[in-house]
């Protein structure tokens, strides 16, 4: 009984941060943006800070009427918000908040999970694109799966060092070997492994999937209203699964002063300081083409990559 009711909490912990970060990292993104571009609606929606502005957000998303083209693979078109946004939610699961269980599932090869399901999480814009029966959204796709196929190699490979300086493919069982000194040791995986992510999320400015002076705004060019909304917090959700990957694995997840008592606190500080530079990065760097975004990642990421895994190797050995 006392087992059950403990998955039970440990499941509602992970659904409650589900919902809730990010939906506050799409609130940040707004103020953000609107303080370094000088945006008046999101300052003023509601009065106080436009703190109205994410309710405001969403009624406009549910008034919107829900339209499938009449082309379209109405089934997959349907499900593909769906595949977008679940994997998400697997992923937190086992994402170490805190030491002495903060965890929602100890999995053994945590990080092999966690790369493959995020994989999965990609399927849904290249469902949406192709279901769509638009051309532009089809484009959209094509792009999507070569992004994908182009950084996720870098990004398996940065967290493979992770995994060989630790000697262990649990998150938790990462987090319990780490060491201070493996900040700088491994700042060229973190940055391979960040950036890698941000591409995957076709975040700015690996965001020509989307490119809407190019094709309209890709394999989500015929969706509105609520499903919309579910490939919007879909991305925000992404933001929160990469910052929190990149703090466990490259940043010492919840260690610092008092990290008993205040472990998690360390682990979603980490994770804050990591979604606002995902935001600035958006509103300071102008967008990849779609040859840049190839080269980025075989002739710089991957290189990076496995430079940092010999580095791991060398050090490995001699310690």
């Amino acid at each position: 009984m006392m087992d059950a009711l403990d998955v039970t909490l440990r499941l509602l912990a992970v659904l409650l941060v589900f919902l809730t970060f990010p939906l506050l990292v799409g609130q940040t993104e707004h103020k953000v943006m609107a303080h370094m571009q000088g945006r008046v609606g999101p300052m003023h929606a509601g009065g106080f800070h436009g703190w109205a502005q994410l309710v405001a957000d969403g009624v406009k998303f549910a008034q919107k009427e829900d339209v499938v083209p009449a082309g379209a693979d109405r089934r997959i078109f349907q499900l593909a918000p769906a595949v977008a946004l679940i994997p998400y939610l697997l992923v937190l699961i086992v994402i170490p908040l805190a030491p002495d269980g903060g965890v929602g599932q100890v999995i053994d090869a945590g990080i092999f999970f966690v790369l493959a399901v995020l994989g999965v999480g990609v399927l849904g814009s290249l469902m949406g694109g192709w279901a769509s029966a638009n051309k532009y959204s089809l484009l959209g796709g094509l792009r999507t799966a070569a992004q994908l196929m182009a950084y996720e190699l870098p990004m398996l490979l940065a967290a493979a060092s992770v995994a060989m300086a630790a000697g262990t493919l649990s998150l938790p069982g990462i987090l319990a070997g780490f060491e201070w000194w493996w900040v700088p040791w491994q700042l060229i995986g973190a940055f391979v492994f960040f950036t890698a992510g941000l591409a995957e999320l076709q975040r700015p400015p690996f965001d020509a999937p989307v490119a809407d002076s190019e094709i309209i705004f890709g394999a989500y060019t015929e969706y509105t209203g609520l499903r919309f909304a579910l490939f919007l917090l879909a991305e925000y959700a992404g933001i929160v699964v990469l910052c929190a990957l990149t703090t466990v694995l490259f940043l010492g997840g919840w260690h610092g002063p008092f990290a008993g008592e205040f472990g998690w606190l360390w682990t979603l500080l980490k994770t804050a300081v990591l979604a606002f530079l995902v935001i600035w990065l958006r509103v300071s760097y102008p967008r990849l083409r779609e040859d840049q975004l190839q080269r980025v990642a075989w002739t710089a990421l991957v290189p990076l990559a496995l430079f940092q895994i010999a580095l791991t190797g060398v050090v490995k050995v001699v310690m």
